[in-house]
């Protein structure tokens, strides 16, 4: 028989975490045909692979591309590193459900972030990814319903218990989502309205994720000083409900916690020798980002957007914040401005130094951006240790995520300076952590990359170079991946990746893009 495709002579890693084979690999169609010595047949196209490692195409277990995806399908800043595939809905928000109220208040409050235009015209989980299905996507998209949009949808930015309705209605519409497609739930719990939730309330959502045999992503209540007590409550959460849970982005954030990891990952490891479904993810690097109002107090945010913008024109607020925790003022230098619409100058700059230059206070100086911003500011935030990131990555239950969106050097995405990670996050684990450090071996390093997440969020045919599975599949050359993007210059595709392949279809080919959009929505099956 012809293949579509003949990948020759390639050092095939196939997700296992064995060592390489030499193989020649058949495409036909969407689907991986056959792997071995295919001498002697042909192909419409064969591609020399010499000095390449072919390997499954990398699964980002945590990413952010649930509206870019319908801003740009081409997603480029992701598939140009390899990804072919992203869990998308993190952090407890995600585009669905978005009930009318909900809608109104995200055009608002996202129109920073939206092309002129663009209008959210969708309600439930299934009328979102049936959007993305008719416009089309370079990537395979694996949705999550966010915790934090659940309650959004049914409480609004209430910072209290909810009713017994109303703790019925969000079990409902998280079933919804589930049925509609998500695989899994997710939730912000340093962010608003996510982090208004409860453990008892979180434990009866879980309830219903763990009916469907599906995962739950939880970005822990607190990733410095209350590192262990946030684990716990997760450990509480899984152990009561019975749902297999997903620690993203696991760390120790603050210089004053840096070590912290070690007693957290053996936290984990004793609840896993009891029984407890836990794993976690990471992005390579000692910097996160989030939101510049995440520096507030959970009480700033009570009502949302609105309320809080008022609020940061109250001097009385202002004091009340100066005089809280002194966590806040602490760690300003270490935070620098990604994204600020009306003040690009600030991109790429530290709080501190825009503070010493205007000759503010830094609290005032991060109320009066956010307050001419509309809240809409990103940041970076250097807290994390060399030390800490080496020795989650180690772990064997670990799966590398970007924690990024899929974003553009060019047109409406070129915007901010944002994390590197939104282009470089896998390609720096391959060179920097694996080529120069060390600290992984290469088959470990790709199998935390393509068969863990398959296996944690139930992809059954992809995550592995297999006979029957799906044709997702990267290219590289082991000797020069790596990343370009840096803080200041976040904007640069990787260097080394060489092929990338995703249903059969070539969306990088011999380093370029090809600008096919080939990806699907793939809808967990209720």
């Amino acid at each position: 028989m012809d293949f579509d495709f003949l990948l020759v002579k390639g050092h095939v890693i196939d997700g296992t975490g064995n060592s390489w084979f030499r193989a020649d690999v058949g495409i036909a169609g969407d689907c991986i045909n056959s792997i071995g010595n295919l001498n002697g047949f042909g192909a419409k196209r064969t591609i020399d692979a010499d000095g390449l490692i072919v390997a499954p195409g990398f699964i980002d277990i945590h990413g952010h591309s649930s509206y870019s995806v319908l801003i740009d399908s081409r997603v480029e800043s992701k598939i140009m590193q390899g990804i072919t595939t992203e869990v998308s809905g993190n952090c407890g928000t995600s585009p669905a459900p978005m009930r009318g109220a909900v809608r109104e208040y995200r055009q608002r409050f996202m129109d920073a972030r939206l092309p002129e235009g663009f209008v959210l015209n969708w309600e439930t989980m299934g009328e979102y990814l049936d959007k993305i299905d008719e416009q089309g996507v370079a990537f395979n998209v694996v949705p999550l319903v966010g915790q934090g949009s659940v309650r959004q949808n049914v409480m609004g930015f209430e910072d209290r218990k909810p009713t017994k309705d109303e703790m019925k209605e969000m079990c409902i519409l998280t079933d919804e989502a589930l049925r509609g497609g998500a695989w899994g739930m997710s939730s912000g719990l340093v962010t608003t309205p996510s982090c208004y939730a409860d453990t008892q309330e979180l434990i009866e959502l879980a309830k219903v994720v763990a009916r469907h045999n599906c995962v739950y992503c939880i970005h822990l209540r607190g990733e410095g000083e209350t590192l262990f007590n946030a684990l716990n409550e997760a450990f509480e959460i899984g152990k009561k409900s019975g749902v297999s849970l997903e620690i993203v982005h696991f760390k120790a954030s603050g210089r004053d916690n840096w070590g912290k990891t070690e007693d957290g990952l053996r936290m984990i490891e004793e609840a896993r020798a009891k029984g407890l479904d836990v794993t976690i993810d990471q992005y390579p690097y000692i910097a996160s980002s989030i939101g510049l109002s995440a520096l507030l107090p959970p009480w700033a945010h009570k009502g949302g957007n609105d309320k809080l913008l008022n609020r940061l024109k109250d001097p009385e607020f202002r004091e009340k914040i100066k005089n809280g925790p002194a966590r806040l003022t602490k760690n300003l230098d270490n935070v620098m401005i990604s994204f600020a619409k009306n003040n690009p100058d600030y991109e790429g700059i530290r709080v501190t130094e825009i503070a010493r230059l205007q000759d503010k206070d830094p609290l005032d100086t991060v109320f009066d951006i956010l307050l001419a911003e509309n809240a809409q500011v990103g940041m970076v935030v250097f807290g994390m240790s060399e030390e800490d990131v080496e020795r989650v990555m180690r772990s064997p239950y670990m799966m590398v995520c970007s924690d990024g969106v899929g974003v553009s050097p060019r047109g409406t995405h070129k915007r901010g300076k944002p994390h590197p990670r939104y282009y470089g996050a896998f390609p720096r684990v391959l060179g920097y952590y694996v080529r120069e450090k060390g600290i992984l071996s290469l088959q470990e390093s790709i199998r935390k990359m393509t068969s863990l997440p398959a296996q944690r969020i139930g992809l059954r045919d992809r995550g592995l170079l297999r006979e029957g599975f799906k044709a997702d599949i990267v290219m590289f050359d082991p000797e020069t991946v790596n990343d370009q993007a840096t803080f200041t210059d976040p904007h640069r595709f990787p260097k080394g990746i060489n092929y990338v392949m995703i249903n059969g279809r070539l969306v990088v080919d011999g380093g370029e893009q090809t600008r096919e959009i080939p990806g699907r929505v793939l809808r967990k099956q209720a």
